[in-house]
């Protein structure tokens, strides 16, 4: 129980911290290397599943994948960009704050209820893969968008696109 306590403060702090990232973010002009490196750092946690504690079934990989996908798509609907000043910017929502805790919040309690009928090392990576598996398709999703941006502003400043 300890255990959960812990990474539940640690998953506050975690979703705090994004938070105030995101605010941040906002007042930059988005780049693609900003929106395509989030999920290439967090990839090097898969490194976890070499050992065995961490290890998952098929049926927990594809329901945390499932649950991933699906919460990727809010963060999808509420993660838009606009063009302001001959620079790509990402729009500012009200709606990406709440969604985040609300993410947060079933996670807690998706912890608290599972981490008493499965193993907590299963559970880490189960969390984990139900993270990555919402990283991705909304990172995915977001360079495309940023992309079909990106060929709007050019093509209207009659310039060549940056590489």
């Amino acid at each position: 129980m300890n255990y959960v306590i812990i990474t539940s403060i640690g998953a506050i702090c975690m979703a705090i911290l994004a938070m105030f990232i995101r605010m941040k973010a906002a007042k930059k002009p988005a780049t693609a290397k900003k929106i395509i490196l989030p999920p290439i750092f967090m990839s090097t946690g898969a490194f976890m599943f070499i050992f065995p504690y961490f290890r998952v079934t098929p049926l927990e990989i594809a329901e945390a994948v499932i649950v991933g996908l699906l919460f990727s798509i809010l963060l999808i609907k509420t993660s838009k960009f606009e063009i302001r000043d001959k620079d790509i910017y990402l729009k500012r929502s009200k709606a990406f704050l709440y969604i985040l805790v609300g993410l947060l919040v079933v996670r807690m309690a998706g912890k608290l209820i599972l981490s008493s009928s499965i193993d907590y090392g299963q559970l880490s990576g189960m969390f984990w893969i139900l993270a990555f598996g919402m990283i991705v398709p909304w990172r995915i999703a977001m360079y495309i968008n940023f992309k079909k941006l990106q060929q709007e502003l050019f093509g209207s400043l009659n310039t060549k696109k940056p590489i």
